[in-house]
């Protein structure tokens, strides 16, 4: 595993964690989202998400110390939730992600923001995405993506694979039991979204990797179409299809 100390791109903008400093108000809002979001989850969420919540001890009532969850995925997937100062450049985060480093913020937002907050907070970073860090398929897609786009200049082919990621990582569904399941962390995180999805305001599609990549990311509205896959290889397959098409030079083959 990549030590901290070779991620040169990153390094600007690592930090240590904290933990002493939040405050008995912070860790009840803490609770607070926790609570809202749980008794959706426990009917909509992909099963590997709540098996990673579970299996990395994440706390109902109070914020998670970063190092202690580290410690128990580093031992399942070789995962690290590594605190950072905030947004990252590109290349910053592409090389975390190769690494296995989750790029992971601290702070947390206010009891005034609790439905939305316009850039992530340990609530979308941990809540959100770590417990799908457990599981060995999704952890070794997202950690292929980051190298595949770690080595990539091409603005235009980043932007397209960027669709893959928010289609998958930010907003992914799948098909379990013959329901639609949630397990992308704007879906986790946010009631809003997830009640779209649940409520049948959003339209449904095989996911196709074609057709991922043809679509645009629309950041200030509901979503209207999302994918579902049917199981977490078809993520890991699919990053190799994308990389042996941009190795080639015909990366959009559709």
């Amino acid at each position: 595993m990549t030590s901290v100390l070779e991620l040169s791109k990153a390094a600007p903008f690592l930090i240590e964690q904290d933990y002493a400093a939040y405050t008995p108000d912070q860790h009840a809002i803490w609770a607070e989202l926790v609570r809202r979001r749980m008794p959706q989850l426990e009917q909509h969420a992909a099963q590997e998400y709540l098996d990673g919540f579970e299996a990395l001890c994440l706390s109902y009532d109070r914020l998670p110390n970063l190092a202690g969850v580290s410690a128990k995925l580093q031992r399942r997937t070789g995962w690290n939730t590594t605190p950072v100062s905030g947004f990252m450049p590109a290349p910053a985060f592409f090389e975390m992600l190769a690494a296995r480093h989750f790029p992971t913020t601290t702070w947390l937002r206010s009891r005034d923001a609790l439905d939305y907050t316009p850039e992530p907070d340990i609530f979308h970073d941990v809540f959100g995405h770590v417990p799908m860090h457990a599981h060995p398929v999704f952890a070794d897609f997202l950690a292929h993506y980051g190298q595949l786009c770690a080595r990539i200049q091409d603005e235009a082919i980043l932007e397209r694979i960027g669709r893959v990621f928010w289609y998958t990582v930010e907003f992914g569904l799948i098909l379990q039991d013959g329901h639609i399941k949630v397990y992308g962390s704007g879906l986790i995180s946010s009631d809003g979204e997830c009640s779209n999805v649940v409520s049948g305001g959003c339209a449904v599609r095989r996911f196709v990797l074609d057709e991922v990549l043809q679509t645009p990311v629309k950041v200030d509205e509901m979503h209207r179409l999302l994918f579902a896959i049917e199981s977490f290889d078809e993520l890991y397959e699919a990053m190799h299809t994308l990389e042996a098409r941009i190795d080639r030079g015909s990366w959009l083959d559709a």
